[in-house]
């Protein structure tokens, strides 16, 4: 595969966008807008969301607001447990569905629906409503660009954390802070082992529940990665040193695979958790015990960025577009993300947020909330191979799963997963380039 920019693939896909065969997200239509067809005022739109880190009740909320401040009426729809339930049922809309007006696009599922012209464009629905952009939070914005067009507003936007539980920390005679690097958890996991009963020292989700998106982090610490733009790179030296580090961990014990990871930790039954910041309201509330928040294990680049945006389909009116941006603009500004990463733990995406003077006093009392914001700045854009290959995220999870729990040879394994990858992205992408 020829390596070049992101800008320059997203300029040359252009000609060719709807002919891609997309195996995650492969709308290939539109289906009628709802409501109003056109020519007249826009008084009600309609909202698909998974509510990202159990958001739904500050959703109703923000949402009433906006009733009442606009007298528009907004109707939530669940749209899965999922940013992928929620893609595949936008997906199944597009085939002939009813549209709805605004979705949740997360980091994988966006550039699937842009490439396949499934969602519009914002800048000149930017320019209508006279929205600010550059108030957004740059890193953030920039990452929904197509083409030198905007597909999405940030959201629900995340890196993942290392929480520990400060009590079973301090039991194993431990420092209060998270281990620096991943060499360092194996050697402090035998003595939180020891301290808590055999309880596991770090859980994690498996590949069905992101564990992809963690391990993403991992593997750069290794000095491995997925891809290096479009070329695989599982089979790497580094790489496979990565994979083996984390099955090995598996089966000493020291890494548990949990399908409700974030509920064993919160119930005090493992020393610390992989968790997406949005993650924090919840166990914030629910845990019965002590916990912090550190970066992820470096060295650094070792945590993505991710989360959510939200985009407006394609298929519908100009003048739901517009109406949608608005509302969009609501959700969003100032005040609204402050409410919504104060309900959440999402990390603010408006730049006056973040010196906000509510903000300031959320982080003086909950300190755990400003670690999100301090590792933004060693952060790195995620790999093609999980971002832009379709079915990326979970063709790499599906693997994890089979070298941890399932115990497969780590190196076949990857083979697989390098082959598979190269073979979507020579049958539908490479041809567009």
């Amino acid at each position: 595969m020829t390596a070049f920019d992101r800008r320059t693939f997203l300029q040359l896909t252009g000609a060719g966008i709807g002919a891609v065969g997309l195996s995650a997200c492969a709308g290939t239509g539109a289906g009628p807008s709802t409501g109003d067809s056109g020519g007249g005022t826009v008084d009600s739109l309609t909202f698909w969301s998974n509510h990202p880190g159990a958001s739904k009740p500050v959703e109703t909320e923000l949402i009433n607001a906006y009733k009442t401040a606009e007298d528009v009426t907004v109707k939530l729809v669940d749209g899965g447990a999922s940013y992928e339930e929620l893609a595949q049922k936008f997906n199944a809309a597009l085939s002939g569905g009813e549209l709805p007006d605004i979705i949740v696009a997360s980091d994988v599922t966006w550039f699937n629906f842009a490439l396949n012209e499934a969602i519009t464009p914002m800048d000149d629905l930017w320019s209508a409503i006279d929205l600010d952009a550059d108030a957004y939070v740059d890193t953030l914005r920039e990452d929904y660009v197509f083409e030198d067009k905007h597909f999405a507003l940030p959201y629900s936007r995340s890196t993942p954390l290392f929480y520990y539980n400060k009590q079973m920390w301090s039991a194993a005679g431990l420092p209060d802070r998270g281990p620096e690097t991943w060499e360092e958890f194996a050697e402090w996991a035998e003595e939180l082992a020891a301290a808590n009963s055999g309880l596991a020292p770090l859980t994690m989700p498996p590949g069905t529940d992101y564990l992809d998106w963690y391990f993403q982090g991992m593997i750069w610490t290794f000095g491995g990665s997925y891809s290096d733009e479009w070329d695989p790179k599982f089979t790497e030296s580094k790489s496979l040193e990565a994979g083996r580090f984390l099955q090995d961990q598996v089966k000493q014990g020291h890494i548990a695979i949990s399908n409700d990871s974030s509920n064993t930790f919160g119930a005090g039954q493992t020393a610390s958790l992989l968790e997406s910041t949005g993650g924090l309201g919840g166990l914030t509330e629910t845990a019965q015990f002590e916990f912090g928040t550190a970066f992820l294990p470096g060295p650094p680049p070792g945590c993505p960025t991710g989360g959510a945006g939200l985009a407006i389909p394609n298929g519908i009116s100009d003048e739901r577009k517009e109406a949608a941006m608005r509302f969009i603009a609501f959700l969003t500004n100032t005040d609204n993300t402050v409410t919504f990463t104060q309900a959440t733990g999402y990390m603010p995406v408006r730049k006056e947020a973040l010196d906000n003077e509510a903000t300031q006093a959320y982080l003086e009392e909950r300190p755990n909330a400003r670690t999100a914001l301090e590792q933004l700045e060693v952060t790195a854009p995620q790999d093609y191979a999980r971002v832009f290959v379709p079915g990326g995220g979970a063709r790499i999870g599906g693997v994890l799963d089979r070298i941890t729990t399932g115990g497969e040879d780590v190196e076949t394994a990857f083979q697989a997963l390098s082959d598979e990858t190269t073979e979507v992205y020579e049958r539908d992408i490479e041809p567009l380039l």
